[in-house]
């Protein structure tokens, strides 16, 4: 059988963009060249998109987007033959390559957000990951939260703030639910923009600041008890990894500790009883499912200290680095990286 074509993106108009770059160096080294070629396909942080040709350590040291390894391209128009085109230097001549299936591996705005997806729904190319609305839903966590909510899962008390709302109105929502709290952009990943809250001198700031990250922000309270996730892999069928669990020593889960682990540890898998850990994977099918899931997402929750299951946010492009937790809590259940992203784009063609 002919290889198939797997247009991996990376990169992107984000503050996530490094990220990005780590965990499609991974998802690249990982395909199974037997059956799979892949096609990397960088965005620049000013939105130029490139073929990119050259040494794949290139993507993730940050030095892919240079004359000699990439290529100027774009998506085919055309929804029954599905192409990349290139566009070299004047002198030499215009090509195109076929498309099978798209991955994209690009994390927070622009990329995770249903504005790629739908990109590659528009053109009718085969998506290995969650379709247009549940990717936008998703990032949104708000409106994640509502959905959840109607679904039977406790989530936390919140409140939004548009950027011509009064700080008063943050105030006053703040001291009913007392500190500390959390102030979130709505739309954002990574933790960027992201302030716990322990007293109600610092809400200010910690409004501004993410603002600066999104037109909305988003007022939680806090949840005793620990963070888990769940890697589900499926769309009509649901599979699941190992929970894990995310062991902090102070503060939350913040973009140093989630690439460094400085003074936290993620414990795969998690260290609760064989009960409780099937309550929380079915509850996030249950989000997986109310939320417009498709082939795979990680769902995170809190668990407290009485056992209840209070809802987070899913990722559905989440870090997939070979060291990440969605891999990870994947191969505490028996399944290889590379069986991972062979069931992923198996599952987009088949949809």
């Amino acid at each position: 059988m002919r290889k198939w074509n797997v247009l991996v993106f990376f990169g992107g108009c984000s503050s996530e963009y490094e990220v990005s770059l780590e965990s499609a160096y991974a998802v690249i080294e990982n395909l199974d060249r037997a059956n799979y070629c892949p096609i990397p396909v960088g965005i620049t942080m000013d939105g130029r998109w490139f073929y990119f040709q050259g040494d794949t350590k290139k993507i993730k040291d940050n030095t892919w987007a240079n004359e000699k390894d990439s290529i100027p391209a774009m998506l085919s128009t055309e929804r029954v033959d599905h192409r990349l085109l290139l566009f070299p230097q004047p002198d030499g001549p215009s090509r195109s390559i076929p498309v099978d299936v798209a991955l994209p591996i690009i994390h927070g705005k622009n990329g995770e957000d249903g504005t790629l997806q739908g990109l590659l729904e528009l053109f009718g190319i085969p998506l290995a990951g969650c379709n247009t609305l549940s990717s936008a839903l998703c990032m949104d966590k708000d409106r994640a939260h509502k959905l959840a909510a109607l679904a039977g899962v406790r989530v936390p008390r919140s409140m939004t703030l548009n950027a011509n709302d009064p700080i008063a109105h943050a105030l006053s929502f703040a001291l009913e639910i007392g500190f500390p709290l959390y102030v979130k952009p709505v739309r954002s990943g990574s933790s960027y923009g992201i302030t716990r809250v322990e007293k109600l001198e610092e809400l200010s700031d910690a409004v501004a600041l993410a603002f600066h990250y999104d037109s909305q922000v988003i007022l939680e309270e806090n949840i005793a008890g620990f963070e888990v996730g769940c890697a589900v892999l499926g769309t009509q069928e649901l599979i699941t990894g190992e929970l894990d669990e995310i062991e902090l020593s102070e503060g939350f889960f913040n973009y140093t500790e989630k690439y460094t682990l400085k003074t936290s540890a993620i414990h795969v898998p998690a260290r609760i009883d064989r009960d409780l850990s099937a309550r929380l994977k079915e509850t996030a099918k249950v989000i997986y499912r109310a939320l417009g899931c498709s082939v795979f997402a990680r769902v995170d929750m809190f668990l407290t200290p009485q056992g209840e299951i209070v809802f987070n946010e899913v990722n559905t492009i989440p870090g997939f680095t070979e060291h990440s937790r969605y891999p990870g809590m994947m191969k505490a259940a028996g399944y290889s990286f590379s069986q991972v992203l062979d069931r992923i784009i198996r599952l987009a063609v088949r949809s």
